[in-house]
């Protein structure tokens, strides 16, 4: 189908693009930018007046289906909320059902991708085998099988000599390692930031000291061993030190954050709202306002949804019991975006965060409108006036804390090789 974007804004901050500008599609990619190419006659027009058009989102961190959970989530459900968010490309991170450490599991979710005919899935590969931090995984055999990194996912191998060889074996076939930084001891007893709600509320805390030690022995094997790392979902001001001085080192690593440590805080908790229960956990104000101003300096390049639907009776019964995790699919855009409508961030550069920093982080070809490159496309209402309401994600979890917050940004079309995958309605 040829398709033409007319009269919209167009934002594509890998080729420095801020401008109003049409798009021409044909047989799912970009031919031409702003002039309608000669004899060229649209099957569709879509007129994007008064939107803004960019890539399509990447998400370098989701989970499709949680482990015991068989009746809740799917590739299919999940997917689908993907592209209703205007989420293009997507990672599973390991810890899938099956955990994701052989080349069969891989094959398995490509197939159950090709069926649900969402979005673009990639797979992150079981960095030692079922997870247990005991036994490496068969990492070229993954890489083989379409892998683009390696993770331990939520668990922390405690060997630290296991960790080394590791991340000595991923060095040697150029994979990033995606790191959830977390000392497991410091974090057993704990379900929210030790801090003065945690007090009042007597529970469990988990101290800042939980990631920046943790992240410690990382920095250190990382350069030693020369792995490219990426950090998932910073919490800590402290954190971000540590990472900022690395980074002038030079050590090959970037980071991650998720829109609700950008937005919420341990006060957010409120009378033990289950809700905002998240691993690692909603910190202290100044830490938010530390998370904010890393992203702006560019030390922290990239924001994901670390996605993770649950059923209602997860979130049911004493806080410290509930499942921890926030389903982020359908909210990852406008959140971020409203750090752009609140002046914490630019606009080109909130996308950015979106599509461009994390195709890098992956190294694909994807996250940017260049001639030639697969019209994956998300278009956004800067005036859309919604209203989150989890009741209503496509998502099948609808956990989230947002319930009631008003967005202004909201995706008004998401197009997936040149077709119309979303509509607005």
């Amino acid at each position: 189908m040829k398709l033409s974007i007319i009269n919209g804004h167009l934002i594509d901050p890998s080729n420095q693009i801020n401008a109003k500008q049409n798009l021409y599609i044909d047989q799912g990619r970009i031919v031409s930018i702003g002039r309608q190419p000669e004899g060229f006659t649209s099957d569709h027009s879509i007129n994007a007046s008064n939107l803004v058009i960019c890539p399509g989102l990447i998400d370098l961190s989701a989970r499709l289906r949680e482990r015991g959970q068989h009746n809740t989530a799917s590739i299919a459900s999940e997917t689908k909320a993907a592209i209703k968010g205007g989420i293009t490309t997507l990672c599973i991170a390991p810890d899938h059902d099956p955990i994701i450490d052989s080349p069969a599991t891989v094959d398995l979710i490509e197939g159950q991708v090709t069926r649900a005919g969402q979005a673009n899935v990639h797979t992150i590969g079981a960095l030692t085998q079922g997870l247990q931090g005991e036994l490496l995984s068969e990492m070229l055999a993954l890489k083989q099988a379409g892998c683009l990194g390696l993770s331990n996912g939520p668990k922390t191998i405690k060997n630290t000599l296991i960790l080394r060889r590791a991340m000595e074996y991923a060095a040697t076939l150029d994979l990033t390692l995606f790191i959830k930084a977390s000392d497991p001891w410091l974090q057993a007893q704990g379900c929210i930031h030790e801090g003065v709600v945690s007090s009042r509320l007597g529970l469990g805390g988990i101290p800042e000291a939980a990631e920046t030690i943790a992240i410690a022995r990382d920095l250190s094997l990382i350069e030693q061993t020369g792995v490219n790392a990426h950090f998932h979902s910073i919490s800590s001001g402290k954190t971000i030190n540590m990472i900022k001085d690395a980074q002038n080192r030079g050590l090959p690593i970037t980071a991650d954050v998720s829109p609700y440590h950008l937005h919420l805080t341990e006060h957010d908790i409120g009378n033990y709202d289950s809700q905002s229960h998240v691993i690692p956990p909603l910190r202290s104000t100044r830490d938010r306002e530390q998370l904010q101003q890393a992203v702006k300096d560019g030390i922290i390049t990239v924001i994901s949804s670390h996605h993770r639907p649950l059923d209602n009776d997860a979130k049911l019964g004493p806080f410290a019991e509930t499942e921890p995790g926030i389903s982020g699919l359908e909210s990852l855009l406008s959140l971020t975006l409203k750090l752009a409508q609140g002046e914490e961030l630019p606009l080109q550069q909130a996308i950015a965060c979106l599509t461009q920093n994390p195709a890098q982080v992956l190294g694909i070809d994807a996250g940017h409108l260049s001639l030639g490159a697969k019209a994956d496309i998300c278009i956004i209402d800067p005036k859309a006036d919604s209203e989150c309401q989890p009741e209503n994600f496509i998502s099948a979890g609808k956990n989230s804390p947002f319930d009631g917050w008003h967005f202004d940004y909201d995706v008004a079309y998401t197009l997936l090789n040149g077709q119309i995958a979303y509509q607005k309605g």
